[in-house]
């Protein structure tokens, strides 16, 4: 039976061509959530798989329809759009992120949400410890995240690690650009984000697929990136709204007093 509740968590995992990844992934999810005190859902976002992914996750749905769904891309449209497709189609209140490729460990999205809870900070972030990736990728990962910090102005330890956990009301209407995950943290603030905490969470080997991304398509493009990110902050704007008067907006909601437009 599926839920008739509006989940409390919505977990958010674009995959592509992550065949062998779906059916293991999907379990160790299900076992982290086991027990846990909150209503979940996990939304699984396929960015064009080429491989078997759909059939994977046709077979994960069929089996616990109650937590799993997918959204199927037409084609490969790349990580920040899948991402951002999960955040539109997530429908609880609260959003985590996790990537499709078993790096990142579903043990620690409890300790993600326990901390987001407790301490009522907007994003709680983690900080991969003990990193298994290869020697070229941790060093473009640290040149690229300590860039972006020194022309943003953040203090985030790590930017590029998918394990998150946040408001969705910050991520619903972010603009969406080729590599607009790499700035998550910074757009959420722009969109109202005000407090970020961090905590370490576990790092896995590649254990099975392929890495997707390179030198090439992470610390160059992502280092160009950063210089239009610069020029939003600047020219970015928020109206805060002080009253109205007549029809109410078009959704039939009253508009937040800090509505962007």
């Amino acid at each position: 039976m599926e839920q008739s509740i509006t989940p409390q968590i919505s977990i958010v995992v674009p995959v592509y061509n992550e065949e062998d990844n779906i059916a293991i992934l999907g379990s160790e999810i299900n076992a982290a959530m086991a027990g846990v005190p909150w209503s979940w859902e996990c939304v699984w976002i396929d960015d064009g798989s080429s491989d078997t992914t759909v059939m994977g996750l046709e077979k994960l749905v069929d089996s616990d329809p109650a937590h799993h769904r997918y959204v199927l891309l037409a084609r490969n449209f790349g990580q920040a759009a899948a991402m951002y497709t999960g955040f539109r189609s997530a429908a609880a209140p609260v959003i985590v992120t996790i990537d499709g490729d078993g790096q990142n460990d579903p043990a620690d999205i409890p300790r993600l949400v326990e901390r987001f809870f407790e301490t009522n900070a907007d994003l709680i972030n983690g900080v991969r410890k003990k990193r298994h990736d290869s020697i070229v990728r941790k060093i473009s990962s640290r040149i690229a995240n300590a860039f972006r910090n020194w022309m943003t102005s953040e203090t985030v330890t790590d930017v590029g690690c998918s394990l998150r956990a946040f408001k969705s009301e910050f991520v619903r209407d972010i603009p969406l650009f080729k590599g607009m995950h790499r700035f998550l943290p910074t757009l959420m603030r722009l969109n109202g984000c005000a407090s970020i905490e961090e905590i370490p969470v576990n790092h896995r080997p590649r254990e099975r697929g392929v890495s997707k991304y390179g030198i090439h398509n992470r610390l160059w493009v992502g280092l160009a990136d950063t210089f239009g990110i610069k020029w939003l902050k600047v020219r970015w704007v928020r109206p805060e709204i002080g009253r109205t008067s007549g029809m109410p907006a078009a959704s039939g909601e009253i508009p937040d007093k800090k509505e962007k437009i």
